[in-house]
């Protein structure tokens, strides 16, 4: 099965949302995805967005990760930032 290589970002709904809580959720919905790697990004005036880079199976539609990422509480938006195809 050929895998791609995905790298997404999300964006908490406030500066007080839990970031720990959301990284464990991540773990918990992309099932499929395998290499899950989560790291915090600066935005602005102490906001901080996650971006999960991780390996998706190439026959499983990108749609699958967004809509069960946006069910995550404390998530406003989940965006697509880079996706291509894996070799190795």
């Amino acid at each position: 099965m050929a895998m791609t290589a995905v790298k997404v970002k999300i964006m908490p709904k406030s500066l007080e949302t839990d970031l720990s809580s959301i990284k464990i959720e991540i773990h918990k919905k992309l099932k499929q995805a395998k290499n899950i790697q989560i790291e915090e990004q600066e935005i602005a005036f102490g906001l901080k967005a996650l971006i999960a880079t991780f390996a998706w199976p190439e026959n499983l539609d990108t749609d699958i990760i967004e809509n069960s990422l946006a069910k995550i509480k404390g998530i406003s938006s989940v965006e697509i930032l880079d996706y291509r195809r894996a070799f190795g």
